[in-house]
C-alpha cells in the first residue's frame, strides 16, 4: 500500500518529463563570453562557451553552428556532457569551448546556435525538438597603427637555443641554433613570419621555419621553430645581430617587445691566448749520435749523388703521403668517412689542404661539400665518395696550386 501511494504521488511528474510537451524550463541554451576584457581588437581571441542545460531524456544530438560571419574560429576540444544540480534539481549539461577572431571592425553579431534534440514521450517513442540560442552582438575596436606584424597574444613564452657553445667552435664547424615560440590565443598563420638572421661575417643558412599547434580550455598554443645554421666565414670570430619583433598583450592591454640579443661565433682557437709554456729551467747535455746513424747518413749522401747523376729526382716523405697508407691524416680521413662523421671529415681534409697546398681542385670540393653539407635544401654529401676524390686529386694537382683561401 506505501508502494502504491508513492507512485501515485510522483506519477504526474514521470509523465510529464516524458511527455510531448517541453516547458520553457526544461531546455535552455545560451551563448557567453568568458572574460570581460574590454572592447578587443580584430584578430584579438574572444573565448566563447555554448551552454545547454537540460532536464530531459535525450536521445540524439546536433548542435548547429551560425556562419560566423566576421569572424574566423576554431573549437577548444570535443564537446562534453556532464551532471549538475541546479536550484535542487538535477540537469544535464552541455558545453563547448570555441575561440573567435574578428576579422574586421564594428558591431558584430553572432547568429544563434540551433541544438536538433531527439526526445521521448509518454510512449517511449522518439520525436524531435530544436532548441535556439540568443544572437550575441560584440563591439571589435579597428588594430592600431603599427610598423610590424601585428601579433595579439594573451600570452608569449620565448626561448634562445644553441647546439653547442658558440664561442667554442672547433674550426669549420657550424652550429645549429633554435628560437623556440609558445603563444598562447593565437592560430599558426597569426604568428610573425620567421625573420631574416643578419651577421656581417659569417654564413648563415635558415632552415625551413616548423609551426604547431594544441588546442587547450584557455584556447590554442601555437609552437613555432625559428632554426638557422651558422658557421664564421673565415678565422676570426663574428657577431650575429640582435632579433627583435613586437606583440600585443592582450591581458595587460599594453604593446610589448621582445628582443633576442645579439650573439658572438667564434672558433675556439681565437677566444684566447693560448697558455704560455715556461721555459725549462734545466739544460740538458749535448750527445752526439752513434756510429750507426753516420753509416745510415753516409748511405743516403751517396744514393743521392748516384740518384742526382742519373737525372733522377728525390722526393721523399713527399711522394710517400702521396699514398694513404702511409700518410696518418689520409688514414683518418677514410676512417671518419666510414663512421659517417661529416663535421671530423671536413676538418681533415682543411688539414691537408693548409699542408699540402691549396690545389684548385680539392678547394673546390671543399666548396661542393660545404653547400651540400650545410645547405638545408641539398642532398647530404656521400663521405666515402668525397674522401676518395679528395686523396686520388692529391696526384694530379700537386704541381699547380691556387691562390689563397680561408678555411
Amino acid at each position: 500500500m506505501r508502494w502504491m501511494l508513492l507512485i501515485c504521488l510522483f506519477w504526474p511528474a514521470f509523465a510529464l518529463a516524458q511527455s510531448r510537451t517541453v516547458l520553457p524550463s526544461e531546455l535552455s541554451l545560451s551563448i557567453s563570453v568568458d572574460e570581460d576584457i574590454g572592447t578587443p581588437f580584430t584578430r584579438e581571441m574572444i573565448l566563447l562557451t555554448i551552454r545547454g542545460v537540460y532536464r530531459r531524456h535525450i536521445t540524439r544530438e546536433d548542435l548547429l553552428q551560425p556562419d560566423f560571419d566576421g569572424f574566423s574560429w576554431a573549437q577548444l576540444g570535443p564537446d562534453s556532457w556532464s551532471e549538475e544540480r541546479i536550484g535542487g534539481r538535477n540537469f544535464k549539461v552541455f558545453t563547448r569551448r570555441m575561440a573567435i577572431y574578428p576579422v574586421r571592425s564594428g558591431t558584430l553579431t553572432i547568429g544563434p546556435f540551433t541544438h536538433k534534440l531527439t526526445l521521448t514521450d509518454e510512449g517511449d517513442d522518439w520525436f524531435e525538438h530544436q532548441i535556439q540560442s540568443e544572437p550575441l552582438s560584440i563591439e571589435v575596436a579597428p588594430a592600431p597603427q603599427s610598423q610590424g606584424w601585428w601579433f595579439p597574444v594573451r600570452n608569449l613564452k620565448v626561448s634562445d637555443q644553441w647546439s653547442n657553445a658558440p664561442d667554442q667552435l672547433v674550426p669549420g664547424e657550424g652550429v645549429l641554433r633554435v628560437v623556440r615560440i609558445e603563444a598562447l590565443g593565437v592560430t599558426p598563420e597569426m604568428l610573425p613570419p620567421m625573420p631574416d638572421l643578419a651577421s656581417p661575417s659569417a654564413m648563415v643558412f635558415p632552415h625551413p621555419e616548423k609551426r604547431l599547434v594544441e588546442l587547450t580550455p584557455e584556447g590554442p598554443v601555437t609552437y613555432a621553430f625559428w632554426r638557422w645554421t651558422i658557421r664564421p666565414s673565415n678565422d676570426t670570430s663574428t657577431i650575429v645581430e640582435p632579433l627583435s619583433f613586437d606583440y600585443f598583450d592582450t591581458v595587460g592591454r599594453e604593446m610589448r617587445e621582445v628582443t633576442i640579443s645579439a650573439q658572438r661565433v667564434a672558433y675556439g682557437s681565437v677566444t684566447g691566448d693560448r697558455a704560455a709554456v715556461p721555459p725549462s729551467t734545466s739544460v740538458l747535455p749535448a750527445r752526439l749520435p752513434g756510429w750507426p746513424v753516420a753509416v745510415v747518413a753516409l748511405l743516403i749522401f751517396v744514393s743521392g749523388i748516384v740518384l742526382g747523376l742519373s737525372g733522377r729526382r728525390v722526393i721523399g716523405l713527399r711522394a710517400l703521403q702521396r699514398f694513404p697508407i702511409f700518410d696518418p691524416l689520409a688514414r683518418r680521413m677514410s676512417r671518419l668517412a666510414r663512421s659517417g662523421r661529416a663535421a671530423e671529415t671536413r676538418r681533415v681534409a682543411v688539414a691537408l689542404l693548409r699542408r699540402d697546398g691549396m690545389l684548385q681542385e680539392r678547394v673546390q670540393m671543399v666548396r661542393d661539400f660545404d653547400h651540400a653539407f650545410f645547405d638545408p635544401a641539398a642532398s647530404a654529401p656521400d663521405l666515402t665518395l668525397f674522401t676518395r676524390r679528395f686523396l686520388r686529386s692529391a696526384t694530379h694537382n700537386s704541381e699547380h696550386p691556387s691562390g689563397p683561401h680561408q678555411y
